[in-house]
């Protein structure tokens, strides 16, 4: 995901240049009435930074801890300070030649709390004045000239550490909570086992009920992805709804209709097949734009059913920060969903 993403064409454009900034519409407030809400932490803003992809993976687990009466509020700025590190290396040994962003999908977050671990948001919260594509410029400047220098990765990560220290803070060695005190991976591990969680899509150009991998331009680990038919997919999405477990969503937002100011997303079309979905997808006409946690279901006036997700753009819109997404919107431009296991 990119920074706060929204639209397409010059739309396209903005999506690949600022995905995820926000519009600036006029706020239009509907009446939508709750038939499933889940609970969720404060909402977030990630500012502009494309880290979209870590903000939703935490909120599904945030959500699926409140559902389960174990709150938690876990922090963003500790996998993106990781990530940071991880694309400082990656720049230095590669010598540049190796693309590297901090764009990524819900199974990069994943693997990164099972790598690396994962702290409470009191201990690491965000600092609103930190512009992470701004430090990223700094990281990737900082490995450049290293490389040009050989200078080696102890001494760059000493120099590394300073300029994130004084951005972001120091990192925690220890989280305590509870009275508990844990290392970041330990943490990490109580609030998500490894394997915990599972992608799947739905797309014809593989066979059905077989993992394959997802063909998207941010899946650069090549995770595999269950592919479903579109029916079964949604009637998953649903079913994790009815146990009440909270849902990663991935997908495209440069539909006119996706409008945060609005707190709504609507599709203009009746055809929400598979085969339309999948022509959408080959033209190219739905991307890999964003990532939400899905925590609830609605219904409007005229009975359309809706999808609540908890967004990571502020609270700033008529439904304070979330987003009533239409069922038609997801059956055509859902890209993955990350749901527990059954």
């Amino acid at each position: 995901m990119m920074p706060k993403k929204h639209t397409c064409a010059l739309v396209c454009a903005i999506v690949i240049l600022s995905a995820c900034a926000k519009q600036q519409q006029p706020a239009e407030k509907r009446q939508f009435t709750d038939e499933l809400r889940l609970g969720i932490t404060p909402v977030k803003d990630q500012g502009k930074s494309s880290t979209c992809w870590i903000y939703a993976m935490l909120a599904t687990i945030e959500t699926n801890h409140i559902e389960m009466g174990d709150s938690v509020n876990l922090s963003a700025k500790y996998l993106q300070r990781r990530l940071l590190e991880e694309t400082h290396d990656q720049i230095y040994m590669t010598q540049g030649q190796q693309k590297a962003s901090t764009r990524g999908m819900a199974s990069d977050c994943l693997d990164m709390m099972e790598q690396y671990g994962l702290t409470h948001f009191n201990a690491y919260s965000d600092n609103e004045k930190v512009q992470l594509n701004i430090l990223y410029n700094k990281v990737k400047q900082l490995a450049e000239r290293g490389g040009r220098s050989k200078a080696g990765l102890k001494r760059l990560h000493d120099n590394l550490k300073q300029l994130l220290d004084k951005a972001l803070g120091p990192v925690p060695r220890h989280v305590f909570m509870l009275g508990a005190v844990y290392t970041p991976r330990e943490f990490a591990h109580s609030v998500c086992t490894e394997g915990e969680y599972e992608a799947i899509t739905s797309f014809t150009h593989h066979p059905f009920n077989e993992p394959f991998a997802l063909e998207v331009p941010d899946n650069s680990r090549h995770h595999q992805f269950l592919n479903l038919p579109l029916d079964t997919m949604m009637a998953r999405l649903d079913s994790a709804l009815n146990r009440r477990e909270a849902v990663c969503w991935e997908g495209d937002i440069s539909e006119p209709l996706f409008s945060f100011a609005n707190g709504t997303a609507d599709m203009t079309t009746s055809s929400a097949t598979q085969e339309e979905r999948q022509r959408q997808f080959e033209r190219f006409q739905t991307t890999d734009d964003h990532c939400m946690a899905i925590i609830g279901r609605a219904h409007d006036r005229k009975g359309r059913r809706y999808y609540i997700m908890k967004n990571s753009w502020g609270s700033n819109n008529p439904y304070g920060g979330l987003m009533y997404v239409s069922e038609q919107y997801v059956r055509m431009k859902t890209v993955a969903l990350f749901l527990r296991k059954k």
